[in-house]
This record gives C-alpha cells, sequence and structure tokens, in this order.
C-alpha cells in the first residue's frame, strides 16, 4: 500500500475515534463511527486475497448494520423525549436498541460471529488496530449512557460472552482466531460491570489494549501465525518468545501479573453489589479461557527443531518496535504491585 494512502487511512481512524470520544450530540457520534469503518476497510482488504475481501465486506456490512441502529435508536430516543444529548438516553426502547447496536460494534454474544472471521483474514496490525483503537468509541457511547442502560441485558451478553468466548477458543489453531476469541471474553468482563463502575470498564480496557499490542506486536515481529508455527518461533528471537509467555500468561489473568488487577476489582465490585453470583459465574468461566492461554504459553516454551533451514536466528530486528514490545511486556507483568494506587484513582 502507498505509505501516503495509509497515513491517511490512519490519520482519518484517529479522527474518527475523537469525533466519537469527544461528541455529545448523537449525529457526531454516529459520523465518527462511519469515519472509522470506511477507514479500517482498505487496511483490512490490503493484500488483496480472496479472505481479506471476504473480512472486509463482512466487517463493513455488520457495522453498517450497527451504525444504522444507532442512528434508529437517536432518532425513537429524539422523537419521544427531544433530547440529542449522549448522555440524556431515557427512553427504554432506545436504550434496548443501543445496546444491541454497541454490542454488534464490539462484536459481544450473539452478535459475534464476524469478529473471528474478520481477524482472521486481516493482517496482523490491522487486527491489532481492530482489536483495541476500533473498540474504544463504542465503549464510550457505553461508558456516557450507563446510567440509562438495562443492567439485566448486559449482565446476560456479559456472562453468554465469557462463556462463548472461552468455549470456541478451545479447538482453534489460528492465533488470530484464539486472540479474536479471547478479546469476546474480554469484552463479557467490561460489560458485566459497566452499569455498576463504569471506570473499571475503562481500567479494564486499557490494561486489555496494553497487554494485546505487546501480543500482536511479538507475533508480528516472529512472523507466527499458526500454534505449529509458534513451537519453532524459539529460533527467530529467543528474547521475544521469552516476553511473549509472560505476556499471555498475564492476559490469562494469573494473579501475580498485572491481567489479575481489572478482573479482581470487577469481582470485588460485584460483591458489592450483590452480585456474588454472577461473579462466581464469571470466576468460573474464566477458566475456560485459561485453558487457551495456558495451551498457547507451553507452546512458546517448547524447543523443536525447525522443519526447515531457513529458520535462522533474527538478531537484528526492529528496534523500536523491540523497545515498545519490551516496555508493553514489563508493563503486563509489574503493574499489579502499584494497584493500591490505581484503586485510589478509580
Amino acid at each position: 500500500m502507498n505509505p501516503q494512502a495509509k497515513l491517511i487511512f490512519i490519520f482519518s481512524l484517529l479522527l474518527g475515534t475523537t469525533i466519537t470520544i469527544s461528541s455529545n450530540h448523537w449525529i457526531m457520534a454516529w459520523a465518527g463511527l462511519e469515519i472509522n469503518t470506511l477507514a479500517i476497510l482498505p487496511l483490512i482488504s490490503k493484500s488483496h486475497h480472496p479472505r481479506a475481501i471476504e473480512a472486509a465486506t463482512k466487517y463493513f456490512l455488520t457495522q453498517a448494520a450497527a451504525s444504522a441502529l444507532v442512528l434508529f435508536s437517536s432518532m425513537t430516543n429524539a422523537w419521544h423525549t427531544g433530547q440529542w444529548d449522549i448522555t440524556q438516553l431515557s427512553h427504554p426502547t432506545s436504550s434496548l436498541i443501543l445496546t444491541s447496536a454497541i454490542s454488534m460494534k464490539l462484536g459481544l454474544v450473539p452478535f459475534h460471529f464476524w469478529f473471528p472471521e474478520v481477524l482472521q483474514g486481516s493482517p496482523l496490525p490491522t487486527g491489532l488496530l481492530l482489536s483495541t483503537i476500533m473498540k474504544l468509541p463504542p465503549i464510550t457511547l457505553l461508558y456516557m449512557t450507563s446510567p440509562s442502560l438495562n443492567p439485566t441485558l448486559l449482565t446476560t451478553l456479559a456472562i453468554l460472552s465469557a462463556a462463548i468466548g472461552g468455549w470456541m477458543g478451545l479447538n482453534q489453531t489460528q492465533i488470530r482466531k484464539i486472540l479474536a476469541f479471547s478479546s469476546i471474553s474480554h469484552l463479557g468482563w467490561m460489560a458485566i460491570i459497566i452499569i455498576y463502575n463504569p471506570k473499571l470498564t475503562l481500567l479494564n480496557f486499557y490494561v486489555y489494549t496494553m497487554m494485546t499490542a505487546a501480543i500482536f506486536l511479538t507475533l508480528n515481529s516472529i512472523k507466527v501465525l499458526k500454534l505449529s508455527s509458534l513451537m519453532t518461533a524459539w529460533t527467530k528471537i529467543p528474547s521475544m518468545n521469552a516476553m511473549l509467555l509472560l505476556t499471555l500468561l498475564s492476559l490469562a489473568g494469573l494473579p501475580p501479573l498485572t491481567g489479575f488487577l481489572p478482573k479482581w476489582l470487577i469481582i470485588q465490585e460485584l460483591t458489592k453489589q450483590e452480585m456474588a453470583p454472577a461473579a462466581t459465574l464469571m470466576s468460573l468461566l474464566s477458566l475456560l479461557s485459561l485453558f487457551f492461554y495456558l495451551r498457547l504459553a507451553y507452546c512458546t516454551t517448547i524447543t523443536l527443531p525447525p522443519h526447515t533451514t531457513n529458520h535462522m536466528k533474527q538478531w537484528r530486528t526492529n528496534k523500536p518496535t523491540s523497545i515498545l514490545i519490551a516496555i508493553l511486556t514489563t508493563a503486563s507483568g509489574i503493574l499489579l504491585p502499584i494497584s493500591p494506587m490505581i484503586l485510589t484513582i478509580v
């Protein structure tokens, strides 16, 4: 792709995200979502492979339908209340439609079918954008409308997302699909707490974004897309393989690492809200996700000999990317000891 064109698309992504998260009017928020959708499509389909074209088509159709539902929800609310302000979503029907639309944009169950296929057909850098930056505007809309949302509906979607995200990731061999179901499972944790403590949702999203960025950048550096190739990745960049192991365990939510922090705080808040059964169920369902995280981590520790002779160690790597991966991996491992400071902020 032409570097100038790529720069325009990335700038459009930043512009659309900024418009949505800083707007108070529904039309401006909808316009930002549309700019985001149109900017990411060329990045998905830039390889011109049939799978990439299929992924771009699925993404466009899903996001266009979700954007139409967002617009319909805002128009219904304006019809009944006369308010176009995002925070004034008071009509129950509009709230239900908006929840469905945002769930479709994020990939929450049962609107999740498009996300693994789109991520599988996208390059790793574009997959990183789809898993992180593209989810920020919809989560921001949920954050702004959280007092008006239906708790029962969101709790149901969250539990289903944690269950399906963990269950469907068990038998996958493609790493991008595993990361897609991992994203669906983490979205369940964000959705279940957003009504009771929206700041915890943002904290969970920030920590998830940091860990996912480290994983995607590492996989892109060592050129790994499948579990079978991950087993021989130690021959390329051994240090990055060790950092990938640490980040995967953190993403799994194991207690000594940073990934445990948002889950710990969410379980604590759900218990305070007298939702101990939901907290217990979410904790048990996270064990499903833990299985395939441990399988990925185990594959990084296997030292199988390479099948071909061209698996030479890549000692000369992109230095800025390596430094960024090291910073993100370090943060993924050591933020838990400073959790008292984070608790005071939240």
